[in-house]
């Protein structure tokens, strides 16, 4: 299905507004990002429990591996990155990280540090902060390139503190709801991504 659509998203962000959560539905979600070759997937709710619960997301998602792929199950494989490695190879076909609010806003005050210690080490001057320079900086620190698509869960209008910088070019999709989605409401989302156009801000 992948190679059927004109492009397809590097990195999805699966957002979920809703108060109650679905381990199992996410897990769908994210195996089904996995069998249509999608290289990085993030998850994040914004009280962060799938985050704190991250070991039970993740026997959820094997066990979905194996009832969805079934013997093709060793050609989809799926690393669970830590968010606390950093420098971590990135060795297999998806790769998944789980946020919660914290994640974003972490990201953003370790790069604001590394540029203040470049700064009193006179590597560079208060000046040479602009957007470029912040992008590589939070490049550095958390290892994924940008989300280029994000599918919102649920009925709030915001992604309620999801990457804030990160997502500043990123397609953003609403669905309403993760739980009992069907992977044809999945798959249409990712269809108009492929046919949407991008105009980064022009």
């Amino acid at each position: 299905d992948g190679r059927a659509l004109r492009k397809l998203p590097v990195h999805v962000g699966l957002v979920v507004t809703e108060e109650e959560p679905s381990y199992a539905d996410m897990a769908s979600l994210v195996v089904w990002c996995m069998a249509v070759g999608i290289s990085y997937v993030s998850v994040y709710d914004h009280n962060g429990i799938f985050k704190r619960n991250n070991s039970r997301l993740m026997d959820e998602i094997l066990k979905q591996q194996q009832e969805l792929l079934g013997l093709d199950c060793s050609k989809y494989s799926v690393e669970f990155a830590n968010h606390d490695k950093t420098g971590q190879v990135l060795n297999c076909q998806s790769t998944l990280k789980v946020l919660s609010p914290e994640d974003g806003k972490a990201d953003i005050v370790k790069a604001a540090q590394n540029f203040c210690q470049l700064v009193a080490q006179q590597q560079r001057t208060h000046s040479d902060l602009d957007v470029n320079m912040l992008d590589n900086l939070l490049s550095n620190t958390h290892g994924f390139p940008d989300p280029d698509l994000v599918l919102k869960f649920g009925p709030v209008d915001s992604t309620l503190g999801f990457l804030p910088w990160h997502i500043r070019l990123t397609e953003i999709i609403s669905l309403p709801s993760h739980l009992n989605i069907s992977y044809e409401e999945f798959f249409s989302a990712l269809h108009h991504y492929a046919a949407c156009e991008q105009r980064w801000g022009k």
